[in-house]
């Protein structure tokens, strides 16, 4: 943890106080940085285009203003639970009427907490963005183990089980009995894993992506659904490379880009692009300031080695096999979320599939993509499930 997190955290202290040796030694890094030589190819071909990178790094050490959004960040809903010796950051943003809906919230990478904000306003404040009061949910937005102020696992034996760590967090910390969950990407893996475990208590679950494993030997399989796995798989060939090394080894790749802020953000704007609706153009979607944030993040919390966790703990078979999910399945699918488009009848198989929405437009990070177009869904899923409304 590095020194620019204070813990523990009381009503009184800030979320995040980052010295101010500790941003000028991220500008001077910024400003030393020393770059790769260039290749003859096209912007973007061989990975983040280099003349982005250097007018946001440039940006980020000379012109972009942390202390504004350091407050913005101290000043969300924060708390923190201990369960079962593991401390848990998350947001609680109560709802605008009594007897809203718990819902747990959970991203992907690489994002953090920060992407799901306005999406846990819009679900619990509703009439102030022209919503009804009665579509409002009680939102919880739980930092990941590994990512920004949740502490990763202290161990790898016995296995991390975030979704227990969930389940612990709204049940039991904070005494929800019944509560809905929405995820995608990681995030979804967790959210269908704790309606698998959970059924009792998760009232449905909205999802943004669904697991890809084939389905048992000798099942037979559609067209459609061959065709779909066929993609899937030259996708993996063509831009899985970072889920790869971050499986398989991550610590190598981990020290580089602790060490050097504009690596780290090479990292992440690759993604931020390649997966995203921008068209090409980062800026149509996110604004330098979102983008040098969640950057930011990672860096003064010294995360980005741990947010890599999830990955390895897979590659490891360390996270349970998703047999069935029984529990109410919406599944909302944005064009430009990776370009694959999971099949209803595959994901009909292995989860209880009620809801499958194709939005009209929007990429992996739809909840700073498109936050109204995902709230809607949101709302309309647990409304038809008869949860709101």
């Amino acid at each position: 943890m590095s020194n620019s997190q204070k813990t523990p955290k009381t009503d009184a202290d800030p979320l995040l106080k980052v010295s101010d040796a500790d941003l000028a030694d991220l500008r001077a890094r910024l400003r030393g940085t020393r770059w790769a030589k260039p290749w003859p190819v096209a912007d973007w071909q061989a990975g983040t285009d280099a003349g982005e990178l250097r007018r946001l790094v440039d940006y980020w050490a000379s012109g972009y203003d942390w202390r504004r959004y350091e407050a913005a960040i101290n000043a969300l809903p924060s708390r923190f639970a201990d369960v079962d010796g593991t401390r848990v950051h998350y947001l609680r943003f109560d709802g605008e009427r009594e007897g809203a809906l718990p819902l747990v919230l959970t991203n992907g990478w690489p994002s953090t907490f920060y992407e799901l904000v306005e999406l846990a306003q819009r679900l619990s404040t509703p009439s102030r963005y022209g919503g009804d009061p009665q579509d409002a949910f009680t939102v919880i937005v739980p930092s990941i183990p590994g990512f920004t102020f949740s502490p990763k696992f202290p161990s790898l034996d016995p296995p991390p089980l975030t979704h227990e760590l969930w389940h612990r967090l709204m049940h039991d910390e904070l005494g929800f009995e019944r509560y809905g969950a929405h995820g995608g990407d990681l995030g979804a893996g967790i959210t269908a894993l704790l309606a698998q475990a959970h059924p009792e208590s998760v009232v449905g679950i909205h999802l943004l992506d669904v697991v890809t494993t084939p389905p048992d030997p000798g099942a037979e399989l559609t067209d459609e659904e061959r065709a779909y796995l066929a993609a899937f798989g030259a996708w993996g060939q063509e831009e899985g490379a970072f889920a790869h090394q971050q499986r398989t080894r991550p610590l190598t790749l981990a020290q580089g880009l602790s060490d050097s802020p504009s690596g780290l953000l090479a990292w992440m704007l690759e993604k931020y692009r390649a997966w995203s609706d921008c068209g090409g153009d980062l800026s149509t979607r996110f604004s330098d300031d979102y983008l040098l944030t969640q950057a930011s993040l990672y860096w003064f919390t010294n995360t980005i080695s741990t947010s890599f966790t999830p990955y390895y703990e897979r590659g490891q078979g360390l996270v349970p096999k998703l047999e069935r999910v029984e529990v109410p399945t919406a599944l909302a699918l944005f064009p430009a979320d990776l370009g694959v488009v999971a099949p209803r009848a595959f994901v009909e198989r292995k989860y209880h599939l009620t809801r499958y929405t194709h939005l009209p437009r929007g990429g992996h990070f739809p909840a700073q993509e498109e936050p109204e177009l995902l709230a809607g869904d949101i709302a309309a899923f647990f409304g038809e499930v008869g949860e709101v409304g």
